[in-house]
């Protein structure tokens, strides 16, 4: 496995360790002009929870890959957060943002993959 899909992978395990709902990964490898190969799409319920899940991402991404993301934004009010990692952006939304910026439906021509959730 490469190391663009082990990275997604450990992002979801992060995610679903938290509870994250509603993930999805747009796989963008094949499409032109893209800054990333992967954009992983998760929401939590409140802002608590959204910097949780980003919490344990940087954790995890961390202890099992020894990688820090190159960035990360909206950290202070936790109802979106982006994180970089090069080959993979991480969206973090609560629900009413999800749904305001869908940015599944921007990237449309994108294969795109839904992760069930755990209950």
């Amino acid at each position: 496995m490469d190391e663009t899909k082990v990275l997604v992978n450990t992002i979801i395990d992060a995610l679903q360790e938290k509870k994250g709902k509603k993930i999805v990964t747009l796989d963008l490898s094949g499409l032109e002009g893209m800054i990333c190969s992967y954009f992983v799409i998760a929401q939590g319920n409140t802002p608590t929870q959204v910097s949780a899940l980003s919490d344990e991402v940087w954790d995890l991404v961390y202890d099992r890959l020894q990688e820090k993301p190159l960035g990360a934004v909206g950290m202070q009010q936790a109802q979106w957060i982006a994180m970089d990692y090069g080959s993979v952006i991480l969206h973090i939304f609560i629900p009413s943002l999800r749904e305001y910026y869908n940015l599944e439906s921007l990237w449309a021509d994108a294969d795109v993959t839904e992760i069930p959730d755990i209950v």
